[in-house]
């Protein structure tokens, strides 16, 4: 990383880049100071570059190199997006190694925090800790209804002319409606060199990696002993927040976040919070 991309200073204007990892031609972004263990950003559902909340970037981007990238087939990397969460790990440990990391932090969210799990147990010596938010472990109960309850409010936003996110992500209180019109808000600050969107494909292939996970056996947890800062809102409809309940207490090194009047997006909601707890914890 050369001095000029090393004293980037906002999500809003990082450029993007591409590098070629087991012939897959991956978009991402880095911001950050070039010191230290750099954090790698898994992201959700659907998700591409743009749908990283700004303030949670710059927030842990003010004190850690953070890399985020779109998983294979999403967004602007190329390649065809994988049907299980393994294979989606597999994609980010090659990404990871091309980036020549040979130690990282993880910041998994929903999706992400499902592939954070496979990465820490599949390739532990690359993992020094992680943060899951808005997750469940694979088996984790109402993990595969995810596909129903995002096309019905996929299809609630349609009529209603609203992002899907505001009702997969939040409350309908007035606070989680407040803190999903600014958390939207946020996610258009950047105007210049945006991704491209996900893909019905990617997105139905996603979808089926998501069910598989929630209908798989518990893993076993107790072998991952890095430090785990688990989080989450107390009313997640896409992932029910009992899983993150459980994750915490099969996770042998766990401390746990709960926010109040929160739903999905809770670390989002309370980005203030959150990213002081994050800093803390790294």
């Amino acid at each position: 990383m050369n001095e000029s991309s090393a004293v980037t200073t906002s999500w809003k204007d990082v450029p993007t880049r591409t590098l070629s990892a087991a012939g897959v031609q991956y978009a991402y972004r880095e911001l950050g100071p070039d010191t230290g263990v750099p954090v790698v950003f898994l992201t959700h559902l659907a998700a591409v570059l743009d749908n990283w909340d700004p303030r949670v970037v710059d927030g842990i981007a003010a004190q850690h190199r953070v890399i985020t990238f779109d998983n294979r087939g999403v967004g602007a990397s190329s390649g065809a997006t994988p049907t299980t969460i393994e294979a989606m790990a597999a994609d980010a440990v090659s990404l990871i190694r091309a980036l020549g990391l040979d130690q990282v932090d993880l910041f998994g969210f929903s999706m992400g925090g499902m592939i954070a799990q496979v990465i820490a147990q599949e390739e532990p010596q690359l993992v020094r800790k992680l943060i899951i938010a808005g997750t469940g472990p694979a088996g984790g109960e109402g993990i595969d209804k995810v596909t129903r309850i995002s096309y019905v409010d996929t299809a609630r936003g349609l009529l209603t002319r609203r992002d899907p996110k505001q009702y997969l992500f939040f409350t309908r209180t007035p606070n989680g409606i407040q803190a999903g019109k600014e958390f939207l808000a946020r996610l258009e600050e950047r105007s210049n060199d945006r991704d491209k969107p996900v893909t019905v494909r990617a997105f139905r292939a996603q979808l089926k990696a998501i069910h598989r996970w929630g209908l798989q056996k518990p893993a076993n947890l107790a072998t991952i002993h890095q430090p785990v800062l688990v989080a989450n809102g107390d009313h997640d409809k896409m992932v029910p927040t009992k899983n993150t309940v459980d994750l915490d207490r099969r996770l042998p090194n766990s401390q746990l976040v709960i926010y109040p009047d929160a739903g999905h997006g809770g670390v989002f909601q309370f980005h203030q919070d959150f990213v002081q707890r994050a800093l803390e914890f790294l």
